[in-house]
């Protein structure tokens, strides 16, 4: 008899234990849905963790130059190639047709210089997905040329979440601090792409902006998770 009792009790242990886990799991659940400070720091910082990267806009190699061209890429790959993370060779362009001129005659080839990626080079090449906002559009590239990485500094606060479709989302304002690659803190790195530069200079004061809502296990960015 007491052996049969001690399985009743052990099943009934069992069970409660059970019930307490999974009630302690909710809880933890219902807390990282909470709108507050340690929520939006983790959503930043997994954000950043994984798309933190400072990146050149170079998103598919090789990349020809054509002679006398005035483009940032005409002064840009020289720079890079100095570095040893491209290489150049030379190579000859056909300019595009003018758009809507379907009887225009085909243009001359032209010379040019093509660049591709070293070895050294396609260490910063990294396949991560590069999402470029436009006021019509959101346009993704699945890879570019990344010269430094971002974590937080500082989450400065959030607009009141909104609920629209049953979609829970607000964005958050946070600064950076910002590492970049030893090559891309060069002057001449710095003269040739002004924009690395300025996110540089402006580590800890430039405001930027991120999306993010509501999902069963938390507040995620919306570049991680599109539903």
């Amino acid at each position: 008899m007491r052996t049969k009792t001690s399985a009743v009790f052990r099943r009934i242990g069992g069970g409660t234990l059970l019930l307490a886990l999974v009630l302690l799991t909710g809880c933890d659940n219902e807390q990282a849905r909470l709108p507050s400070q340690e929520n939006f720091t983790a959503a930043t910082n997994d954000y950043l963790a994984q798309r933190g990267h400072v990146c050149l806009a170079k998103y598919e190699w090789p990349i020809t130059v054509t002679a006398g061209s005035r483009e940032p890429d005409a002064r840009q790959m020289p720079v890079l190639e100095k570095l040893g993370l491209v290489t150049g060779k030379d190579a000859v362009a056909t300019p595009p047709k003018a758009a809507g001129d379907a009887n225009a005659q085909p243009a001359a080839a032209v010379p040019a210089r093509e660049y591709a990626l070293t070895d050294a080079g396609r260490k910063f090449y990294l396949r991560v997905p590069v999402v470029i906002r436009t006021t019509t559009q959101n346009i993704t590239h699945p890879a570019d040329f990344c010269a430094a990485t971002l974590s937080l500094d500082r989450l400065i606060g959030w607009d009141p979440p909104q609920t629209r479709d049953g979609r829970t989302a607000t964005s958050l304002l946070f600064t950076y601090r910002i590492a970049p690659e030893p090559w891309a803190a060069t002057p001449e790195v710095q003269q040739a792409f002004p924009l690395l530069a300025r996110a540089m200079q402006r580590e800890g004061t430039m405001q930027v902006r991120l999306g993010v809502h509501l999902t069963k296990s938390g507040w995620v960015a919306d570049e991680l998770d599109a539903h």
